[in-house]
């Protein structure tokens, strides 16, 4: 046994082995002693090897999907050996035969299926990456829902395309995985020989796959992309040990085809996970309105890739339009979609050959909705009415589902009784035979105890003994005085178990029926799936439907509920929003019982360059409205309504941000080095259509250093990149560019002064702020009081030398390090003002309407 595990190891190198045992995944040495620290299971030993112990530990095969999910996460792969014969056949070839075994599958991020290994809300993409020459391309795929993309990519646009694309794996070439795998961040990378990415070799593959002699029926394709999705597909081959997943036909992405937004900007806009790591959060989270795993999906795909197509956009804007308008139309669509199971899942499982009945009953249960969902769908705009369409047609194939199936089939095949009565008079022949046969053994029972006088005599049924009697050791006796009818076959603790000649003879009778019975099923169930299967790329387009359906309907409850607005997105470099909120933060403010305070923002629509330089105090709201213009521009442009009283919006081709503060420890990057190469990005990178939103660049060196990067940088922005741009800042001085510069315009957020207290406003408004409020913020935040009353004493003497001519240094010279901080003062007894002693003995829950209204105008006058 030993000698055919060390075999199979030896053939995957690099995986750890789960060499099944019975119930149960056993796996030894190395492996065994990775395996148990990283499950926190018990590592035991086994047998010698060369002497020493061998250490072993195992998972039971009935839950080894969750101990799979554990070592996936933690950057293991798993080769998975079977039992490909029944022990018996071993024995037929020596009685130390040892049952033959094989890998079936190995199992990495970029190849899971099961639904315990997945999150059904979001894909699970494996990509690969492919140069061939001066060409690149990145493909990307599915295997649980069959989605199979290609575009042309490069080695500087690898990085944001995987970051929108947002892989579990990515397939490279050994001969430039040393090279590229550094530049990608949290990404397993699994390099694959230089003959997996040979494009001769790749376009074969390809065509194999998918039955045609040439490629040119889905699209036209370099040598690259053939490249990019050969490894791919030759991956699959290698992991799936030969049982392809059902790939649909490879979508080529045009380059320039959506709005591009790269890593950085993603994570500091929270698109699809919080900075904080989870998915609560962020835009996604604070939008999502699906109902089906597809419509989700499809969610997902839409926030991270937003279209540069006019008609794609107002095609969507269309749909949600038509919803919106028919409220009930809408509520009955999303009450027929809530009953749509996930039908890309369970078509790839039954593909993969991991399937069970429960699928096929998924399959007819999303089908029977989709037409449904067909007939309600009539005079709908062209988006729909598309979509209506692949969901009929499928009445054929439902119709013999609802004949074949049980309403409630069991998850496994070999657990039998799927198969609806009716359906098969053979099948209903032999069960009935297997139950008659369960009548007969209580019959037995019966006889047995009047013969004995035993009432407590039972006839049961295991794997082992099969059929037996059994009674208590109490009655041992009794039974054993009547050898000629009770045969012993075993006794235990408190049992002893005897069988009969009649027994034995229906067993064999009543397991040949249920076996025979189990045959038919698994006969039927073969020739069902063959006929799902057929119909696949039918099935996944009603898939696919169902899932543009259930997106449009949830974006026009999002803005029935919200009070969001339809935008006119066109060709111009127009950005005219009214009354805009950010949907992350007004959702917080809102279970908090606060309101948002909307803001306008106008960027101009002309030639010149708009560029609004944003002034204020911390804490009092830039960041977030510098994010939530970014997060508009976002939702428009993925066809969404958007959180604003009305807007125009000009196509955004790139959306740029830079706001929040980290380092990059592992690269040995501070933060300001991050802020650096972040911006660097955005000026080498930002056209004349891009949307760039800039927080507090240069705070992280000394104040002129800081202060004249962020000049030049906004000055780069206005005269060569000539984008669209909101520029926030605590450098007053760069207030002066506006009268200098056309396309600048300053604005502040506004606060107030009440008793030595800064009130925060959120109001941004035409202007420019006269200081930062700096320590005030500081006492909000909780600074001990003395350090708050020296930084007023320091701020002071530096704001006096400003005014003087320059003597900051002189003055700071002047104050003693660590002075002794002057006691505080007593505290004073603070004014109550007749309004709050009025306030002090009103009881809110006595007051009656009227009274409260008498108690406003009373309040009103106190003032």
């Amino acid at each position: 046994m030993m000698a055919q595990y060390l075999e199979i190891k030896a053939q995957n190198p690099g995986a750890l082995l789960f060499y099944r045992m019975g119930d149960f995944y056993e796996m030894f040495f190395d492996d065994a002693v990775a395996a148990a620290a990283a499950l926190d299971i018990a590592l035991t030993k086994r047998g010698l090897h060369l002497g020493e112990p061998i250490p072993m530990c195992g998972v039971p095969v009935h839950s080894a999907e969750g101990y799979l999910l554990t070592l996936i996460r933690k950057g293991f792969r798993v080769a998975i050996a079977e039992q490909l014969e029944d022990p018996a056949e071993a024995k037929k070839r020596g009685s130390k035969a040892v049952v033959r075994r094989d890998v079936v599958r190995l199992v990495t991020p970029g190849t899971l299926t099961e639904d315990s290994l997945l999150e059904a809300r979001r894909h699970n993409f494996l990509a690969a990456y492919a140069e061939v020459r001066d060409q690149a391309a990145l493909a990307w795929a599915d295997i649980s829902t069959g989605e199979f993309r290609v575009m042309p990519s490069s080695l500087t646009r690898l990085s944001p395309d995987l970051a929108r694309i947002a892989p579990r794996e990515l397939l490279l070439s050994e001969a430039r995985e040393r090279e590229i795998a550094p530049l990608l961040d949290n990404l397993a990378v699994t390099p694959l020989s230089r003959g997996s990415f040979d494009s001769t070799n790749a376009e074969r593959r390809l065509c194999d796959l998918f039955h045609v002699a040439s490629l040119d029926a889905f699209g036209t394709f370099d040598r690259a992309e053939i490249s990019a999705m050969g490894a791919l597909v030759d991956y699959l081959h290698l992991t799936q040990r030969g049982r392809m997943p059902l790939l649909r036909p490879p979508v080529k992405e045009p380059l320039g085809g959506t709005m591009q937004i790269d890593t950085a900007t993603r994570r500091n806009l929270e698109l699809t996970q919080a900075l904080s790591g989870g998915r609560e959060g962020s835009l996604l989270a604070a939008i999502d309105r699906t109902v089906t795993a597809g419509g989700a999906r499809l969610l997902e795909r839409r926030l991270s890739s937003p279209s540069l197509d006019l008609r794609t956009i107002h095609a969507r804007q269309a749909a949600l339009d038509f919803l919106l308008e028919s409220p009930s139309l809408r509520d009955q669509l999303r009450e027929s979609l809530r009953r749509v199971p996930d039908i890309d899942r369970a078509l790839s499982r039954l593909a993969l050959d991991r399937d069970g009945p429960r699928d096929m009953a998924a399959i007819r249960a999303g089908l029977e909705q989709a037409g449904r969902i067909a007939t309600l769908l009539t005079d709908a705009p062209p988006l729909l009415a598309e979509a209506a369409q692949a969901l009929v047609g499928h009445d054929a194939l439902v119709d013999l589902l609802t004949r074949a199936l049980v309403a409630e089939p069991p998850l496994l095949t070999r657990d039998g009784g799927f198969i609806a009565p009716g359906f098969d008079p053979e099948l209903d022949d032999t069960r009935a035979l297997r139950d008659e046969g369960r009548s007969v053994i209580a019959r037995m029972q019966a006889d047995y105890i009047e013969a004995t006088g035993i009432q407590s005599l039972k006839i049961k049924h295991n794997n082992v003994l099969g059929y037996f009697i059994e009674t208590t050791t109490t009655h041992e006796d009794r039974m054993r005085a009547m050898p000629e009818l009770f045969i012993h076959r075993q006794t235990t603790a408190g049992q002893v178990r005897f069988t009969t000649l009649a027994l034995s003879d229906l067993e064999t009778r009543i397991l040949n029926s249920a076996n025979h019975a189990l045959d038919i099923e698994k006969r039927h169930y073969s020739a069902l799936k063959a006929e799902i299967l057929d119909a696949s790329a039918p099935i996944a387009r009603a898939a696919r439907a169902l899932a543009e359906i259930d997106l449009a309907a949830a974006f026009a409850d999002l803005s029935a509920e919200e009070g969001w607005c339809r935008p006119e997105v066109d060709d111009s470099r127009a950005f005219q929003i009214t009354a805009g909120r950010h949907p992350v933060v007004e959702r917080s403010l809102r279970r908090d019982g606060q309101p948002f305070v909307a803001n306008d923002c106008q960027l101009t629509d002309k030639d010149t360059p708009a560029i609004w330089l944003l002034t204020g105090p911390n804490m009092a709201g830039k960041s977030t409205f510098l994010r939530q213009n970014a997060l508009i521009a976002l939702l428009a442009q993925a066809g969404s309504h958007v959180p604003a009283a009305s807007a125009r919006i000009g196509l955004v081709s790139q959306l740029f941000s830079r706001v929040g503060a980290s380092d990059d420890l592992a690269r040995g990057r501070s933060t300001f080095m991050v802020e650096m190469v972040e911006t660097a990005a955005i000026l080498n990178q930002a056209d004349d259509r891009a949307l760039v939103i800039l927080d507090e660049i240069g705070r992280g060196t000394a104040t002129y250093d800081g202060l004249s990067i962020a000049w030049a940088t906004l000055e780069h922005l206005h005269e060569v990149n000539r984008c669209r741009a909101l520029f926030a800042t605590h450098y007053h001085e760069m207030t002066a560019l506006a009268g200098k510069l056309p396309g600048v315009k300053n604005a502040t957020v506004t606060v107030k002064e009440w008793e030595g207290e800064v009130i925060f406003l959120h109001e941004v408004r035409e202007g420019a702020a006269d200081r930062s409020y700096g320590v005030q913020v500081a006492r909000l935040a909780g600074l001990p009081q003395s350090v708050i009353e020296r930084a007023k004493v320091v701020l002071e003497a530096l704001e006096k030398g400003e005014r003087e001519g320059g003597k900051q240094a002189t003055l700071i010279d002047d104050l003693p390090l660590f002075r002794a901080a002057p006691p505080p003062p007593p505290p004073q007894k603070q004014k109550v003002s007749a309004v709050e002693e009025r306030l002090k003995d009103i009881h809110p829950d006595e007051l009656t309407p009227m009274d409260a209204l008498k108690l406003i105008y009373e309040l009103k006058s106190l003032v």
